[in-house]
């Protein structure tokens, strides 16, 4: 049986007008952007889509409005859903469920500190609640924590709908020794644009991607052409990207990214607090990045 997730992903923004309220018809606007570019997923919710500081309501509207623009499209829609507090968590997945969510993605419990066998305590519960394809975000950087090969490998074999991962690690050997302990229909994708050419010929199957907020076409086609066995057009894409991907975190995500957008007329660069929008010097840095690979 194949990964069931692959290819190019968007973590997406959430577009914002300039008092902070989320900016219905521009996010709509960019789904279907993303959508008509080639992306082969939407992830709305995430840590780029300033889950955060969403309220709950926000938060439900928000995967509702790109269930929406999805619908009928084939594009799957992963639909952020995670907490540090178990019984949230299930409530938000539920949610992703009722509202036709393709899956959910749900973040390892920050702050809280788990141990493995708590990791998995509340991976189980959400799993037994809510049958739906359950996607780990496994981000160390954020959440404190690292989920080990060994308690996803458990939770993969306990229950059938913990379907991947999201690998932030960027550990280049977690997604070989992933594929060895899971097996290859484990859907392994990238938290990290900057090294998805490793993570890919280490078994991984694609990215969600931050990058590919300013650039899902050229994001696109860096994956097509890697499960086309096009080298000379993947790792033409790949050098083409690589100041994109250090320009989309040089300023705390997604200041950077909603800045970009903005030069294409897809989102203002309004963030919320405690995040600031992009700085002059980030601004620079987006602008002639974005420049150099063509995207402006």
């Amino acid at each position: 049986m194949p990964a069931m997730f692959r290819g190019s992903m968007t973590a997406l923004i959430t577009p914002m007008l300039e008092d902070g309220s989320v900016d219905k018809k521009k996010f709509q606007a960019f789904c279907q952007w993303q959508i008509d570019e080639g992306t082969d997923g939407l992830v709305p919710v995430g840590t780029t889509g300033e889950s955060p500081t969403l309220s709950h309501a926000e938060h439900r509207e928000v995967i509702d409005l790109a269930i929406e623009v999805a619908q009928g499209t084939g594009v799957p829609v992963i639909a952020g859903a995670g907490s540090n507090n178990t019984s949230e968590a299930i409530s938000l997945t539920r949610h992703a469920k009722e509202s036709g969510a393709d899956a959910a993605l749900i973040v390892t419990p920050y702050y809280n500190k788990p141990t493995q066998d708590g990791l998995y305590a509340h991976y189980a519960a959400i799993a037994r609640e809510v049958d739906i394809p359950i996607v780990i975000y496994n981000i160390p950087g954020r959440s404190i924590i690292d989920m080990s090969v060994d308690t996803m490998a458990r939770l993969a074999r306990d229950y059938d709908n913990i379907i991947g991962v999201k690998d932030a690690s960027n550990d280049l050997a977690r997604p070989l020794q992933t594929r060895v302990a899971i097996g290859e229909d484990f859907s392994q994708l990238s938290g990290e644009d900057a090294t998805i050419a490793a993570f890919l010929a280490q078994g991984g199957h694609g990215c969600i991607s931050v990058s590919s907020n300013v650039a899902p076409g050229l994001c696109a086609k860096l994956h097509d052409s890697w499960q086309q066995n096009d080298w000379d057009t993947f790792t033409e894409t790949r050098d083409t990207l690589l100041p994109v991907h250090a320009a989309m975190f040089c300023q705390s995500s997604p200041a950077p990214a909603k800045y970009g957008a903005s030069l294409l007329d897809k989102s203002g660069i309004t963030v919320r607090l405690p995040l600031v929008s992009a700085t002059p010097e980030t601004q620079n840095q987006v602008r002639s990045a974005m420049e150099s690979a063509g995207l402006i």
